[in-house]
């Protein structure tokens, strides 16, 4: 079990750099479409500039800038100590090092890691989740949240999320620069065919990119389960904890669509959605997690 869920994991992070590169490359694309539409060589080179520079600061403040939005107080030992210790001891039995631990003071259950890399991670959990869950409930989620940062997955999730809001705001620059009535120049066949491609661009480029954040979190929510299972060795704890947290439809109050992937479980509340809908929420339904846990049949991930 431990062998295939590791083959997995390298398996699922080289499938990430390899989509993260793909994303980066798309965004040059644009960058060079919209240099070679608007007969600018700038644009580019203002494109590769702001990726890499979103990029950069996304690695060094994506931590703090998380926590201030969902407006996280650090947590300290003497009023949260049940936490702390648990987080203490399975920190030691996955090899990480302890990471801070921050509480949101909020009554909807729910749980997040964050950082840059395992000696700068945060794990984050609700004032809601610590009432709710008994002792092996909570180290159910911890030990999920510990996986994200020994899976090496919070860097790799900001990064997507930056790229995909950076494509955005590239896709609105070009449809707003059209409405204002940018590059009248171009009268030709040649800018009318130019004119229709920058616009399927634009159209199809944030979906596909939405796409690829919602199937790294989708899939990295399985392999955190399964990692989280190894360090516990009790995966009804885990899964009595989801069920527990979808059946609290509270929305946060705090919720927001750029960091609701890093969540344990969908931040706007647990409602039920048609299977259509289900292919573009940032977290797998809960039955399919507590049917891979329990269920007696290994998810694929």
């Amino acid at each position: 079990m431990s062998a295939n869920i590791y083959t997995h994991q390298d398996s699922n992070i080289w499938k990430t750099w390899t989509l993260l590169a793909l994303f980066f490359s798309l965004v040059i694309a644009l960058g060079w479409f919209f240099s070679y539409y608007y007969g600018n060589s700038v644009i580019l080179y203002i494109a590769v500039f702001i990726a890499v520079f979103a990029n950069i600061f996304s690695y060094w403040f994506s931590d703090k800038i998380v926590l201030k939005l969902h407006r996280a107080k650090e947590a300290n030992r003497q009023e949260y100590f049940d936490l702390w210790n648990a987080t203490e001891n399975l920190s030691i039995t996955a090899g990480l090092p302890m990471p801070r631990l921050y509480i949101i003071d909020d009554q909807a259950p729910n749980a997040f890691a964050t950082g840059r890399d395992q000696k700068h991670a945060v794990v984050c959990v609700t004032t809601g989740l610590l009432k709710m869950l008994d002792r092996n409930e909570l180290e159910g989620v911890i030990a999920h949240e510990l996986s994200h940062i020994g899976n090496r997955d919070m860097l790799l999730s900001t990064v997507v999320v930056v790229m995909a809001g950076f494509v955005a705001l590239l896709s609105d620059f070009f449809l707003r620069s059209q409405i204002l009535g940018g590059n009248r120049g171009r009268n030709n066949n040649a800018g009318a065919v130019l004119l229709v491609i920058g616009l399927v661009l634009v159209i199809l480029t944030p979906i596909a990119a939405a796409l690829i954040r919602l199937a790294i979190s989708r899939k990295r929510e399985f392999l955190a389960d399964a990692t989280g299972v190894l360090l516990t060795r009790y995966p009804e704890g885990l899964a009595s904890a989801l069920r527990k947290i979808s059946a609290a439809p509270t929305e946060m109050r705090t919720a927001n669509h750029a960091t609701a992937h890093l969540f344990i479980s969908n931040p706007f509340g647990n409602l039920k959605t048609s299977k259509l809908n289900n292919l573009f929420m940032t977290h797998p339904p809960v039955e399919e997690r507590v049917r891979a846990l329990v269920g007696g049949t290994e998810k694929e991930i």
